[in-house]
């Protein structure tokens, strides 16, 4: 197992690539603290864990509080002793043109992507250190790296963590603490549910959008969670700093337009 007796904190798990990447934690072996708001579907992440014999327990909790990220934080240490992967993957979006963006949702949009990760590596980074290093994964995305339509504080908040992400792999990897960045592409979770709307007008949108993609399909969260898998263990032990994209080719290219 590639994770056997390692303690990951996986925020956002209720659902999405946080659901499907603390199932492949545990699958490999790791004892998972299910982090998220939604109460019902992080209990549900833990259930499917215990069901296959892994072991999780859930945290409902405010990843912008900087209080409940160190109660977190101490308690999984008090529980099982030690950290050794943080996956900071809770994240919105919002869209909406900046002329149009109040002051709370730009704010809102930055604390839960972007805050929350700096409250999460600052009262965990001691823990890592103290037991002689860890793997810390941030989840950016491919507006990590361009610019996209009509979400310009979720695209700021993205660029900002790709490059927390090499300011810190700088900064902690004496300590043997890796620190990269997963950027997904176009990934069927229900926060691209909600953005793209439902019903045909949202599959149309699904259409428009997989027109660019090389591949021609839309990733699934557990696709995610194997490049995750990749990112927090072993079998990327000299990968620090980077961003990790998986967009089925995306943004590989200026102009690609398939229509399907």
């Amino acid at each position: 197992m590639k994770l056997r007796a390692k303690i990951a904190i996986v925020t956002g798990a209720a659902s999405g690539i946080g659901q499907a990447s603390a199932l492949a934690f545990a699958s490999e072996g790791a004892k998972v603290v299910v982090v998220d708001v939604d109460k019902r579907g992080g209990e549900e992440t833990c259930e499917k864990i215990r069901a296959r014999d892994g072991e999780a327990f859930f945290d409902r909790m405010d990843v912008t509080s900087e209080a409940e990220v160190s109660r977190m934080v101490g308690e999984t240490v008090a529980r099982w002793g030690r950290i050794d992967i943080l996956f900071n993957n809770a994240g919105i979006v919002l869209v909406k043109p900046l002329e149009e963006t109040t002051e709370a949702e730009w704010d809102h949009v930055l604390s839960i992507n972007l805050k929350a990760a700096f409250l999460a590596i600052k009262h965990v980074v001691p823990h890592m250190r103290r037991g002689g290093g860890g793997a810390i994964l941030n989840t950016g995305s491919i507006a990590s790296t361009v610019g996209q339509l009509n979400t310009p504080a979720y695209v700021a908040s993205k660029g900002a963590i790709a490059l927390l992400t090499k300011s810190l792999a700088l900064d902690y990897g004496r300590d043997q603490i890796r620190v990269n960045c997963l950027c997904p592409g176009i990934t069927d979770t229900p926060m691209l549910r909600e953005h793209l709307g439902g019903g045909p007008e949202g599959e149309a949108n699904i259409r428009r959008r997989l027109s660019r993609v090389p591949l021609g399909k839309i990733l699934k969260p557990e696709d995610l969670a194997q490049a995750a898998l990749y990112l927090v263990s072993d079998d990327s032990v000299g990968i620090t700093g980077i961003t990790h994209v998986v967009d089925g080719g995306l943004i590989a290219a200026a102009e690609y337009d398939v229509r399907i």
